[in-house]
């Protein structure tokens, strides 16, 4: 397909495709003659998973570069491409205070995961806490061990799909980590709102516009 397809089909300019190309996210197309380039439906595909990252997931074109290179190396390590699928996701915080790292880790210990140091979900989980403390909400702050049990249900189906896509090869493998990490993120905010609301429904009864 000519560019001009490419754009209608993808909701994605022009200037952008040949920026995504200059950056290394995009395939160059195929030259066809003077001032021609052919794309296929591969530059189809990847410029929604690109959009998809960058919209949806909230990555900076250069995260977005990073985890989309490590999903691509079919000799990547599995492992560390979900290390880079995780430290790309987006989040402010300053440096979480020990004792919340701490409470953090003993949760973790307690529910017998084997997590790094280093994984970024540590810093941004003590950092909630400290939030917490700020605001005198302790009893928020005790929510932790039941969010921990939630999230084991979460981390398992993300597993499962990973496994799913084995026999595909490594490169679906790791393609699937990526969007599963970091669209999986928005699609949980998005389930829990549905969910918090049809339990406040059962709890407290229907509100204007709720369900009955």
């Amino acid at each position: 397909m000519r560019i001009a397809k490419l754009v209608s089909a993808s909701g994605v300019s022009a200037a952008s495709v040949k920026w995504y190309v200059s950056e290394g996210l995009l395939p160059a197309g195929e030259r066809t003659g003077y001032n021609q380039t052919e794309y296929t439906e591969d530059h189809l595909t990847r410029l929604h998973l690109i959009r998809s990252l960058i919209e949806v997931g909230g990555l900076s074109v250069a995260a977005a570069k990073d985890v989309l290179t490590a999903a691509d190396d079919p000799g990547h390590p599995f492992g560390n491409t979900l290390g880079i699928a995780q430290a790309s996701l987006p989040w402010q915080a300053s440096p979480p205070s020990e004792e919340s790292v701490q409470q953090v880790t003993d949760i973790a210990r307690e529910r017998g995961w084997s997590v790094s140091p280093g994984n970024p979900g540590v810093a941004a989980a003590a950092a909630v806490l400290d939030r917490y403390r700020a605001l005198g909400r302790e009893d928020l702050a005790a929510t932790l061990p039941g969010y921990a049990r939630a999230v084991e249900v979460v981390a398992e189906a993300d597993l499962d799909c990973v496994t799913k896509n084995l026999d595909a090869g490594p490169v679906t493998a790791a393609q699937t980590v990526v969007v599963g990490t970091v669209l999986g993120d928005a699609l949980l905010a998005g389930l829990r709102r549905m969910a918090q609301e049809s339990e406040s429904v059962s709890r407290f009864g229907p509100t204007p516009g709720s369900p009955s």
